[in-house]
C-alpha cells in the first residue's frame, strides 16, 4: 500500500531531504505535500488527505505544537497520525509532544531505516 505523506518544515532545503530519504528507505509514496509552517499544512489539509504528516517544532508563523494542537482539535484531523522530526531529543520535549498528540518522534539526525521505522510502526498503530 503507497501512502500519501505531508513534510512540514520552513527549511526546503530540509524537507527536500525528509522526501529524498523516504523514498530512498523504500517506503511507498503515492503523494508526498509540503508545507512552510503550521498555518500551511492546515490549509493544505482542508483540500487533501494524508494518511501521516511529519512535522518539525521550530517554524515561523504557526509551529509544530500548535499544530499538534490544532490538529487535535478538528474531528477529522485528529486521526491522521503526527510523527515530529527534531533536533531536540530531550525526554522532556518528547514527552510534551506526545502529550500535544505525537504519535511518533524521529531526532535529527536520522537515518533512512529510522525514519521508514517510524513511519511504519505509527501507521500500523490503532488511530483515533
Amino acid at each position: 500500500m503507497a501512502y500519501r505523506v505531508l513534510i512540514v518544515d520552513d527549511s526546503p532545503a530540509m524537507r527536500a531531504f525528509i522526501r529524498r530519504v523516504i523514498e530512498m528507505s523504500g517506503f511507498e509514496l503515492s503523494s508526498c505535500f509540503e508545507a512552510s509552517n503550521g498555518q500551511e499544512a492546515l490549509d493544505l489539509l482542508r483540500f487533501e488527505w494524508v494518511d501521516a504528516i511529519l512535522t518539525d517544532i521550530n517554524m515561523p508563523v504557526l509551529d509544530g505544537e500548535e499544530l499538534l494542537r490544532r490538529l487535535s482539535q478538528e474531528e477529522l484531523l485528529r486521526s491522521v497520525p503526527a510523527i515530529v522530526i527534531s533536533t531536540d531529543a530531550t525526554s522532556r520535549r518528547i514527552d510534551r509532544m506526545r502529550a500535544l498528540g505525537a504519535r511518533g518522534y524521529v531526532t535529527k539526525p536520522f537515518r533512512p531505516e529510522d525514519l521508514r521505522a517510524e513511519l511504519e510502526r505509527t501507521l500500523e498503530a490503532p488511530h483515533d
